[in-house]
């Protein structure tokens, strides 16, 4: 009697259990969410619902995809899973596995949110369009601002050298009234003699090789005479002294007719100290040389 009694209760204990296991599982299998599809990628899906935080949502080849059709909503069009897009409100119906995703076993949705969702789509494709064409021709226009800057900085860098070069070349020789004297050399003459001696002619080639470098030059040649003797002859002398200078910068320098300056014969002009001692008419039978620049040349 008492062994049927156990027996029993047991039987009792044992069905309890099994319906509380039942009761867990029908509670899981009617787990039902409904919100909009925040994101897709191929079987997995975001739900973003209002009341609670985002549910991943997986679709299997089970998963039954429908349209709610009709006033009442009582008709149900099959529809293949291409129709879940970003956007779409839904309704979810499933399980949830260990994972904590919700395992969809059906999907619906109303065919107006279907068209309103398509829509959305449709235009953020568009302006995603809009926003790449956008952004490569922002980029483009970067890359184009950067060369020309980079351009502008070399053409800085060689204006500052040039600049620099001048502002040397001033400090150590002078300028003019339109021109920066870049270099010069003085040549000397006997008494009476317009020959150029060798040691001078090298220098005025050195000069003429060095006055190629600089942008825009011009050679500008000048003959002098000591004040002894006629005016005459002196202005000859200083004329012709000139005329041997220019010939030698034209024919073993070079030099383009187009960058001399016309010579000038300055006579006895410009005499340096008294002229009464052999030193100072010695310093007075010279051919000036120089290298000028054009200051609207240098500034540029």
């Amino acid at each position: 009697m008492k062994q049927s009694l156990a027996f029993g209760n047991s039987r009792i204990v044992v069905s309890m259990l099994t319906l509380v296991f039942l009761t867990t599982s029908v509670a899981a299998e009617a787990a039902k969410m409904e919100g909009f599809i925040k994101a897709r990628d191929g079987e997995t899906m975001i739900l973003q619902a209002s009341a609670s935080p985002d549910v991943v949502v997986l679709l299997t080849d089970d998963t039954n995809v429908g349209q709610v059709q009709g006033v009442l909503k009582a008709r149900r069009k099959h529809m293949s899973m291409a129709a879940l897009i970003p956007g779409l409100a839904v309704k979810v119906e499933g399980a949830y596995n260990d994972q904590h995703q919700l395992v969809a076993s059906s999907v619906s949705f109303k065919g107006n949110d279907l068209q309103r969702a398509t829509s959305i789509e449709a235009g953020m494709h568009e302006s995603k369009q809009q926003a790449n064409q956008h952004k490569a021709a922002l980029e483009l226009h970067k890359a184009q601002l950067d060369q020309h800057n980079a351009a502008l900085s070399e053409h800085q860098k060689q204006i500052d050298a040039n600049k620099a070069n001048v502002e040397a070349a001033v400090a150590r020789f002078g300028q003019l009234d339109d021109y920066y004297i870049m270099d010069e050399v003085t040549v000397h003459f006997a008494n009476g003699k317009t020959k150029v001696e060798p040691q001078y002619a090298t220098q005025v080639l050195t000069l003429a090789g060095k006055a190629k470098s600089v942008n825009g030059y011009m050679i500008e040649v000048k003959g002098y005479a000591s004040a002894v003797g006629s005016t005459a002859l002196n202005q000859k002398l200083s004329e012709d002294r000139a005329g041997e200078v220019t010939t030698i910068l034209i024919q073993q320098g070079h030099v383009p007719l187009t960058r001399m300056l016309a010579p000038g014969a300055m006579g006895e002009s410009e005499q340096i100290g008294t002229n009464s001692t052999e030193h100072e008419q010695s310093a007075n039978r010279r051919v000036v040389v120089r290298v000028l620049q054009n200051k609207a040349i240098a500034g540029l």
